[in-house]
């Protein structure tokens, strides 16, 4: 056999095993469980911008974005921009190679692979930090909240001149909210892209870990998506990202369009 089959048939038989140990399953609970409580998520950055997430959806993420090859990533919540930053140095990644396998050089200012913010309210600070980054050529931001009429026709507008798009939701983290989301963004994801909606792990964790946030378990964005997914059968669960990843803050929140 082939190395390189055999070693992603091996891959994939770990994956299977990983997704059916309780035990691993139990323990990755209990640690996210911990480390939530102590604002681990916000320890991180990706270029030099705060990006509050987890290695390992870090990981996911670029992953999928080397599988899809997308020209146009939609994320709703901004932040810091970390997580605008990592997906604009991808698409540069996809971009350097496009040029390598061509023999051509590439303008990364020309180039039409784009990222797409939308946040309720980009502070001043963040949006310069963003602008002054050696990426920002390859990001756009909308202010706005991500539910509103007029923001989602701007990005459906952006949107219809890209044929692969992929999409991100993180921003509130209500039922309503992301349900809204999901209505409006999720039919941009092109066939066989994903729909990759942040903090579910939100209905795994008990309830006094919120304070006075307005989500928790039973209204978050696990119960969202399985309201959604209801009457979407273009969209599936990725179930082989939860067992490789054991610890994500989207359990079941990797949404493949198959349809």
């Amino acid at each position: 056999m082939d190395p390189i089959k055999e070693f992603e048939q091996e891959r994939q038989e770990i994956i299977r095993e990983l997704g059916k140990d309780q035990d691993i399953a139990a323990a990755s609970n209990e640690w996210m469980r911990l480390v939530n409580a102590k604002k681990y998520s916000y320890t991180f950055t990706s270029l030099g911008r705060p990006i509050i997430q987890y290695p390992q959806d870090m990981v996911a993420m670029q992953e999928l974005i080397w599988q899809i090859k997308p020209d146009l990533i939609i994320e709703t919540g901004i932040a810091h921009g970390g997580s605008l930053i990592m997906s604009a140095s991808a698409l540069a990644m996809l971009d350097m190679c496009d040029a390598i396998e061509a023999g051509k050089n590439i303008d990364p200012s020309k180039s039409e692979r784009k990222v797409l913010g939308v946040d309720i309210d980009i502070r001043a600070h963040n949006k310069a930090a963003i602008e002054a980054h050696p990426m920002a050529s390859r990001i756009e931001m909308i202010q706005g909240s991500s539910i509103d009429s007029e923001i989602i026709e701007k990005v459906k507008m952006i949107a219809g001149r890209y044929k692969r798009v992929l999409v991100c939701l993180d921003s509130n983290h209500t039922h309503e909210h992301v349900l809204a989301e999901l209505e409006a963004y999720a039919p941009l994801v092109s066939k066989d892209s994903y729909c990759v909606v942040f903090d579910t792990v939100i209905e795994d964790l008990p309830a006094d870990m919120f304070g006075d946030r307005p989500w928790g378990p039973g209204d978050n964005p696990k119960t969202a998506l399985h309201a959604y997914l209801k009457s979407h059968p273009e969209f599936e669960i990725d179930k082989n990202i939860d067992h490789k990843l054991l610890v994500s803050v989207a359990p079941d929140g990797f949404l493949k369009r198959i349809g």
